[in-house]
């Protein structure tokens, strides 16, 4: 929501005004500088939408701002112009409308369009969000990475490696939804405040990895591309276990750690549905994409969000630090899952992680069955997984 600068106002008075902690507001116009406000200049305020209210018989500024808990100078700065001593029945007036609610329905099949569609409406009511592209899919579509907070510690998150674990996606956004409503609205999440995290811990989000996998598993293949899928893809026409990117290539077994051993005893030798490693290490553009986000930003922890199995691997050759013990820990206390130290299995962006950077990194196997999980067992999910992300960027230790 937008509001023009009047004199004498000032980003403190808007907090105070639409109670909205200042510093989000600072950091939704990163092009204004606080201390220099000009008048007329357009300001967004996080949170909320403008809501047009067309004047029936009785209103007025004061009782409208009584009904809505706001102050009046709330509708004098969104209605210049408007005298509030004469406001005529049936004319139109901007009203600031607080968002409580939730953009994203995690409960759906949650393809790329959804995804970047839901991107873009968060980007609206939460300004202070970033956004970039960190590289694009062997289809040509954006890794979108969403960055949150401006704390030096930095947590980073993924999902949908594989195109059938897409629900993974759909829980990631859920969470970035939650805990961006619980900064604009001040509520804890699980007895927590978000405030200081957001000042203190930046997160780096990309809830889909492998857009063009999730929409193979979800629409079936491009028209352009239907022959050489079904081929691929063994002749089938049900693509529900398909893992890989588009190509054929299983993008979690991509990273140089100990590549050689999952090539080696990896029964599928070439393009498949899932399993196949690629030729070489670091083939795909969206494997690439996701080491060189890591090395561009160097995480002090990492999460790749799958599906299933309720447990979470955090090991790699003895070089995870001490704090990953302390972490899993907790992670068991607050899910339930299972924890997993060393597990018979290479060349993840988590093992990859773990070994380039000597840091935190985990792989949470969410929900229990046959990928795709249905989303009969969304809500259990996310509230299994939800404290693990919580104590993931909260939980810090000496």
């Amino acid at each position: 929501m937008k509001v023009k600068v009047r004199s004498g106002d000032t980003l403190w008075y808007y907090s105070q005004l639409f109670y909205i902690p200042v510093q989000l507001i600072i950091d939704s116009n990163p092009s204004v500088d606080p201390n220099r406000l000009k008048i007329g200049t357009e300001i967004q305020l996080p949170g909320f939408r403008k809501e047009n209210h067309s004047i029936k018989q009785g209103d007025s500024f004061w009782s409208l701002a009584q009904n809505r808990n706001i102050d009046v100078d709330a509708l004098l700065l969104m209605n210049e112009g408007v005298n509030p001593n004469g406001l005529q029945v049936g004319s139109t007036i901007i009203l600031p409308s607080r968002v409580v609610s939730p953009i994203v329905n995690g409960k759906q099949a949650y393809g790329s369009q959804r995804f970047e569609g839901d991107v873009q409406r968060l980007k609206e009511i939460y300004p202070f969000i970033k956004l970039r592209s960190t590289g694009e899919s062997v289809g040509g579509k954006d890794l979108i990475e969403i960055r949150i907070g401006s704390g030096k510690k930095k947590v980073h998150m993924n999902a949908s490696f594989h195109g059938n674990e897409w629900i993974t996606t759909s829980v990631l956004m859920t969470f970035i939804n939650d805990y961006l409503l619980s900064l604009t609205n001040s509520q804890l999440m699980r007895g927590i405040q978000t405030l200081p995290i957001y000042a203190d811990v930046t997160m780096s989000l990309v809830p889909m990895v492998n857009p063009d996998g999730v929409d193979l598993v979800l629409n079936g293949p491009p028209g352009d591309k239907r022959t050489e899928m079904i081929a691929l893809n063994r002749g089938s026409t049900d693509f529900t276990g398909w893992k890989a990117n588009i190509r054929g290539v299983d993008l979690n077994n991509q990273f140089p750690a100990k590549w050689e051993v999952e090539q080696e005893r990896k029964e599928e030798k070439e393009p498949a549905p899932r399993d196949f490693p690629g030729y070489k290490p670091l083939s795909e553009p969206e494997t690439i994409a996701m080491a060189k986000l890591a090395r561009q930003e160097k995480f002090d922890r990492l999460l790749a969000l799958h599906t299933q199995g309720k447990e979470f691997y955090w090991g790699y050759d003895g070089l995870e630090p001490p704090e990953a013990a302390k972490l899993a820990k907790d992670f068991t206390r607050v899910s339930g899952y299972e924890s997993v130290r060393y597990i018979d299995s290479y060349a993840g962006y988590k093992d990859w992680f773990v070994k380039e950077f000597k840091k935190s990194g985990f792989t949470l196997e969410l929900g229990r069955g046959i990928n795709p999980l249905p989303l009969s067992q969304f809500d259990e999910i996310y509230q299994d997984v939800l404290g693990i992300l919580l104590v993931s960027i909260y939980r810090w230790y000496e």
